[in-house]
């Protein structure tokens, strides 16, 4: 295991048995985001990085009982929070990197990923990941319940276009990893961008 998967484990793992009452208003948030990125019947889709799981539900109701739903963490506590929480119920739950998937390529239809894209060690390896496992024509939604101005805020930061999530780079950076940005939406309520894989 790399140093930077480790990193990420150790900050996860910490927060891990906390994380849903530290953030206990984001269901709506996810649900409208799943929506967004338009599942349908009996579609195969991933939650990467799925922490305690809290878009498997909203997955899951998309998919129908004839859909697949996979969630998948690099961190072991977050994947039993999200036990803990039955959300297991929804979805099977992988212990995995999101940069190295156990899955074939083409396997999905679409993949939705809370927060992910901050804690990648090398982004565009990991969106490149992404992409090999959907098909063409599948989709991605990268999404976080707070906007960038706000999120920047509460970490006390100054919100700047390095940032990955910025439009400027995260456009290249996408198509550099098999996708196209079809919307980009950062407000304070949220941050969604949606992909679509090409090939």
């Amino acid at each position: 295991m790399t140093d930077d998967c480790t990193q990420v484990q150790d900050f996860f793992s910490a927060r891990a048995a906390e994380w849903d009452r530290r953030f206990p208003d984001d269901g709506p948030a996810y649900a409208a985001a799943v929506r967004e990125l338009g599942p349908r019947p009996g579609d195969a889709v991933l939650d990467a990085g799925c922490g305690t799981g809290r878009a498997l539900p909203a997955l899951r109701t998309a998919v129908g009982p004839g859909g697949t739903v996979l969630g998948a963490d690099l961190t072991p506590a977050m994947l039993d929070a999200a036990l803990r929480a039955g959300r297991e119920t929804s979805g099977a739950l992988l212990l995995a990197d999101a940069a190295r998937l156990p899955l074939r390529a083409g396997a999905l239809d679409a993949v939705f990923a809370a927060g992910l894209i901050s804690h990648l060690a090398h982004p565009l390896q990991g969106l490149s990941e992404l992409a090999r496992v959907v098909r063409p024509g599948g989709r991605l939604a990268l999404f976080h319940p707070l906007g960038r101005a706000v999120l920047a805020a509460r970490h006390g930061r100054a919100l700047s276009d390095d940032d990955l999530r910025s439009e400027p780079r995260l456009t290249p950076l996408l198509t550099g990893a098999g996708w196209r940005l079809d919307t980009y939406a950062d407000e304070d309520s949220r941050f969604l961008a949606l992909a679509v894989r090409t090939g």
